[in-house]
């Protein structure tokens, strides 16, 4: 399967991002994320996209006893044995959809901003229930159903170069999107606020949270950065597997 973190211009790029370089910290909507976290003192904990693996270390750091990073890119996983290793976690080159999903097996599964390049999310779903003990909790990070819907993934500027208006268009028409990040051509996919929720409580789970990440206040004083209220970029939800 192809994956965008192979092509080593878009990897490069990649790496210079603040929550590349410092983590958890420098990801926008880790303080909204965090509080969401289980106790996993004790826990296994499964990472769906673990990229650099810096869940997979907090998970490790919180008392996890077994912590599993996937990632279908070699480069990802290589990163995160060199950045993140502890005698807990294992890191597997593993697509989220190529999975095997054994039932019963894990407390925690974990997302963080992966979900967005998977084609059928219900079967993603069905297959986290089933790998989740009763009341495990799925706890994933995805960009906001607002910021997929528009293939172009950006805001209408003036011709002063100031963000004018965000293109909200083809909304009800999941599926592929082709847009442009980090300097190269990226294939997400669109899924409705209503597929993500509904696919959720159809499979078993119950919400025990959903939220929109917002920009932190420490982070308004950077140029454009008020502008980034005016639309949510990612969605946070927390279910309960019944």
């Amino acid at each position: 399967m192809y994956n965008e973190y192979e092509n080593e211009k878009f990897f490069q790029e990649y790496a210079k991002m603040p929550r590349s370089q410092d983590g958890l910290d420098s990801a926008g909507e880790w303080r909204q994320l965090k509080p969401l976290f289980p106790q996993l003192q004790g826990k296994k904990v499964l990472d769906l996209g673990c990229g650099y693996g810096w869940h997979c270390k907090f998970a490790a750091e919180q008392g996890a006893s077994q912590v599993l990073g996937l990632d279908l890119s070699w480069k990802m996983i290589e990163e995160a044995k060199k950045r993140n290793a502890n005698p807990q976690i294992a890191y597997r080159i593993c697509g989220i959809e190529e999975y095997e999903y054994p039932a019963n097996t894990w407390d925690c599964v974990v997302s963080n901003l992966a979900l967005h390049y998977i084609k059928n999310i219900d079967e993603v779903f069905q297959k986290v229930h089933q790998t989740l003990k009763q009341d495990g909790v799925f706890l994933f990070n995805m960009e906001h159903p607002i910021f997929t819907s528009g293939a172009g993934q950006d805001w209408v500027y003036t011709n002063e170069g100031k963000p004018q208006y965000w293109l909200l268009d083809n909304y009800f028409y999941p599926g592929e999107r082709k847009t442009h990040f980090l300097g190269c051509d990226v294939t997400k996919q669109h899924h409705t606020l209503t597929q993500i929720i509904m696919g959720l409580l159809n499979n078993g789970f119950a919400l025990a949270a959903v939220k929109e990440a917002e920009p932190p206040e420490e982070m308004m004083h950077i140029p454009g950065m008020k502008d980034e209220l005016r639309r949510p970029m990612m969605l946070l939800v927390k279910a309960i597997a019944l």
